[in-house]
């Protein structure tokens, strides 16, 4: 009976869809660990005013990989609804951004003051970036027209309208509580970001745990024509789901600016576009929609961020990210096609047997 109970979770770990994640956060943690272990050292020290700080590579992994980690929730659904991805997000934070700015800022590039609460602006953002989500849902979810073709006219156009949005000026903020939301609060020593990323994954936790939401979304992704017999409104569901990253981008977006109290509208975001599709295909999501588990593309944001970190740690040029990056799009979808699942499969088979 030990041995079958041993056959049973090897074959359930291979085939579970964190297999692939937790691999790569394995292979990257050993490399590092060979490589060089100070890869993992965390220490505590303080910053100019004088408060703790922790900082570390794992630290910044924690910090910019929650940004990806608030995307890739979005994109998840879009994903899953679509069967195809939203390549405008970058476009979009640059707007919502230098929306969050223009209200701070108003007609002045630096001013003293701030001319409307944070908390204002921030719903201002959410707003903007909600309506250009259904701009985008509106093009796939009423006129049939496929996610990356839809929302490559916000990708053209998107950063031109967020410098137009602020004259082309590149406001700042030197109210030093708006800095709290992309960097530090006095006396926390962790990043706020994390925090911000692990109350939106509360909230859809609560939204897919009290609310049909994933499960329409998945039936729609699976078989449209079968969730409209079954009642379902395919179009809304669609529609929703680009809001929904919408919203995602907003809280992305207050992040990014907060980081250096200004923007800069052809750099802010760039290609992450790129990194939140990868974090929902390393969680084990198919691209082409349906069943999605929406905590393994969360860990795959913070795997692309690990990536990310150790290619910057060995100094690698940030022009050359993207080829590594494309390798690792190609190996996942070579694992994720059916012929070679069901070779693995009947590998892992093998071995349990063996075992």
């Amino acid at each position: 009976m030990a041995k079958t109970g041993k056959k049973f979770s090897f074959l359930n770990i291979v085939r579970s869809q964190l297999f692939i994640p937790l691999a790569a956060l394995v292979i990257l943690a050993v490399f590092n660990l060979i490589a060089d272990p100070t890869f993992f050292r965390i220490t505590l020290g303080h910053n100019n005013a004088g408060n703790p700080i922790l900082s570390g590579y794992l630290i910044t992994i924690l910090d910019y990989g929650s940004e990806l980690a608030i995307l890739a929730i979005g994109m998840t659904l879009v994903t899953s609804a679509t069967g195809g991805q939203d390549i405008s997000v970058g476009a979009a934070i640059a707007i919502a951004g230098s929306v969050v700015l223009r209200v701070l800022c108003g007609t002045e590039a630096r001013p003293e003051t701030l001319k409307a609460p944070i908390i204002v602006a921030f719903l201002v953002a959410c707003v903007v970036a909600m309506l250009f989500g259904a701009f985008n849902g509106m093009l796939v979810a009423y006129f049939k027209i496929q996610p990356m073709v839809a929302t490559l006219i916000l990708y053209t156009a998107g950063r031109s309208i967020a410098a137009w949005i602020n004259n082309n000026e590149l406001p700042i903020v030197s109210e030093p509580r708006f800095s709290y939301f992309g960097g530090l609060i006095p006396g926390i020593p962790v990043p706020v970001p994390f925090f911000i990323a692990a109350a939106c994954v509360l909230v859809m936790f609560l939204l897919l745990r009290f609310t049909t939401l994933g499960l329409f979304t998945q039936a729609v992704g699976i078989n449209e024509s079968s969730a409209k017999v079954n009642g379902l409104n395919p179009t809304f569901i669609k529609f929703l789901s680009f809001i929904i990253l919408g919203l995602c981008v907003a809280v992305a977006a207050l992040i990014k600016v907060s980081r250096l109290s200004t923007i800069n509208y052809s750099v802010i975001a760039k290609d992450i576009e790129m990194d939140a599709i990868l974090a929902v295909a390393l969680g084990g999501n198919a691209l082409g929609g349906g069943k999605f588990n929406m905590w393994t593309s969360i860990l795959g944001a913070y795997v692309i961020q690990f990536l990310t970190t150790t290619l910057y740690k060995f100094n690698v040029q940030s022009d050359a990210l993207p080829a590594y990056k494309a390798v690792v799009v190609i190996i996942l979808v070579v694992l994720s096609a059916p012929t070679v699942r069901e070779y693995m499969d009947k590998a892992a088979k093998k071995l349990a047997k063996k075992g």
